[in-house]
């Protein structure tokens, strides 16, 4: 049956997600296909940032905890200062 997923001794083994190179693509992709049969295991929640920013913080930290904070934002895979503003705004909502 075409479009369906595929089983192996028992197990459905979905399929992967194909390579997309534009943003046209990836609409009718999304907009044409079964999300359910495609393996989402790796996918990772990404959170934009639309907002202009035009005020600068100056502040001095302890180096350690500056290292903390890089090593964090490593591991996560996203700027170290994205992950001091995502800080500052869960403080204050």
């Amino acid at each position: 049956m075409p479009g369906t997923c595929t089983r192996k001794k028992g197990v459905t083994l979905k399929k992967k997600l194909p390579v997309l190179k534009t943003d046209e693509e990836a609409e009718e992709f999304v907009a044409k296909a079964d999300l359910t049969e495609y393996d989402l295991s790796e996918m990772k929640p990404v959170r934009f940032e639309f907002e202009k920013k035009e005020a600068r913080v100056n502040m001095r930290l302890p180096s350690s905890l500056l290292d903390a904070v890089k090593t964090r934002a490593k591991e996560r895979g996203i700027p170290y200062q994205r992950l001091i503003r995502e800080a500052l705004e869960k403080a204050v909502s």
